[in-house]
C-alpha cells in the first residue's frame, strides 16, 4: 500500500511512520514544514520526504493523491490560544487548504483517513459522547476559540456527504487528547501556544508556576499514543472494508481527570524522575482567569468524554495505558530529550 502523510513530522504524522515502518511493507510519501521528529524513518527507502507546505506545494500533492492509495491530511493549527489569536489562519489552513486536498481526493476517488476532532462536539451535554447520536454544539461568534471546532466540523460534512454519495471513501478519526513524547516543541510551550501537557512540563522544567485557567476544573480523557496509533493503524489495514464511511472516536474514557489532577499528577511524577528528585524547588500551581490567559474569545468546555463501543465493535480496539503510565511514558520522553 502506498500512503500519502500531509503533514507527516507532526504529532500523529511521526509517530503513524515510524509505526507503518516498523510493521508493514508499504511506503510512505510524506511532506512537512520540516523534518526535525522524524528521526531514523528519514533514511527508511519506503519513506519518501518532501520538505513543503499545502498552500503552495500542489502540483507535488496533487501528483502523489493520484499515485497513493490512502491520504491522511493531518495539517491542523490545533492549540487553542491560536483560535483566539488568529482565528483566520486558523480557518485559512485548517479548512481552506485541507478542503483542496480533499477535492483532489474526489477527483481520484481516493480513500480519506481524516483528522476529526474531540472539538466537533464542543459544548454537547451528553456524558458520552456517540459519533452518530451525539449533537455538535458551539458557542457564540463572538467566542472566537468555536473557529476550529467549526471548522473541522464542516470538512467532517462535506467528506462525508461526498463519500456517501460514491466520490471518495473515507474514515472519519476523533483523537481524545492523544498524548506522547514529541507532542509539542518545549520552545513553543514557552510561549503558553501548546497543549496542555506540554505547557505543563515546560512549566515544571523551568520552574514557572503551572496555570490552571478558572481553576482547572475542566475534565478530559487523556490517550497515549501508542494507544491512538494501535487503532490508527488497524483503520488504514480496513479488515473487511470495516472502516468505510465511518466516523470513530478513539480515546481512553477510562483516563478522565481534571486539568487541575492532571497539574498534580504531572508534578508528582515530574518529583519522582531521577534528575529532579533531589531539586530545590518545584512550580507552584496556581489559578489564572481564562481572560488574562487566553483573551475574551476563549470559551472552555467542561466535559469531553468518548464513547469508544464502535472502535471496541469494528476495530477489535481497547485501549491499554492508563493514566499515570500515559503521563509517565510522555514526560519521561520529554526529559530524556530535553537532557
Amino acid at each position: 500500500m502506498k500512503v500519502l502523510i500531509l503533514g507527516v513530522n507532526g504529532f500523529i504524522g511521526h509517530h503513524l511512520t515510524k509505526r507503518i515502518l516498523e510493521t508493514t511493507d508499504w511506503s510512505i510519501y510524506g511532506m512537512d514544514l520540516s523534518d526535525d521528529r522524524l528521526g531514523d524513518s528519514i533514511k527508511n527507502p519506503r519513506f519518501h520526504f518532501i520538505e513543503g507546505d499545502i498552500s503552495i506545494n500542489r502540483e507535488w500533492i496533487e501528483y502523489h493523491i493520484k499515485k497513493c492509495d490512502v491520504v491522511l491530511p493531518l495539517v491542523a493549527i490545533a492549540t487553542p490560544k491560536m483560535y483566539v489569536e488568529d482565528p483566520i489562519a486558523v480557518y485559512e489552513l485548517d479548512f481552506e487548504m485541507n478542503l483542496n486536498v480533499i477535492k483532489q481526493c474526489i477527483k481520484y476517488r481516493k480513500r480519506v483517513v481524516f483528522p476529526s476532532t474531540s472539538e466537533v462536539y464542543g459544548a454537547c451535554p451528553d456524558t458520552e459522547f456517540d459519533e452518530d447520536e451525539s449533537f455538535l454544539c458551539v458557542g457564540p461568534i463572538r467566542k472566537e476559540r468555536w473557529i476550529y471546532s467549526c471548522c473541522k466540523q464542516l470538512l467532517d460534512r462535506v467528506i462525508y456527504a461526498y463519500g456517501t454519495r460514491g466520490y471518495l471513501e473515507f474514515t472519519l478519526f476523533r483523537p481524545f487528547n492523544w498524548i506522547g513524547a514529541r507532542l509539542d516543541s518545549l520552545e513553543t510551550a514557552k510561549e503558553g501556544s501548546s497543549r496542555v501537557v506540554t505547557q505543563f512540563i515546560a512549566d515544571l522544567l523551568l520552574k514557572r508556576p503551572i496555570s490552571l485557567v478558572d481553576g482547572g476544573h475542566q475534565r478530559r480523557c487523556f490517550t497515549y499514543v501508542d494507544d491512538g496509533i494501535d487503532a490508527l493503524m488497524r483503520i488504514l489495514e480496513n479488515k473487511d472494508n470495516c472502516c468505510r464511511n465511518e466516523i470513530i472516536n478513539i480515546g481512553n474514557p477510562r483516563n478522565e481527570c481534571s486539568i487541575k489532577e492532571l497539574a498534580e499528577m504531572m508534578k508528582k511524577i515530574f518529583m519522582e524522575h531521577p534528575l529532579h528528585r533531589e531539586d530545590e524547588s518545584y512550580s507552584e500551581i496556581v489559578e489564572v482567569p481564562s481572560e488574562k490567559y487566553y483573551g475574551s474569545g476563549y470559551q472552555d468546555i467542561y466535559a469531553r468524554k468518548p464513547s469508544i463501543e464502535k472502535a471496541r465493535r469494528l476495530l477489535g480496539w481497547e485501549p491499554k495505558f492508563d493514566l499515570e503510565e500515559s503521563l509517565r511514558r510522555t514526560i519521561y520522553a520529554f526529559l530524556d530529550e530535553y537532557k
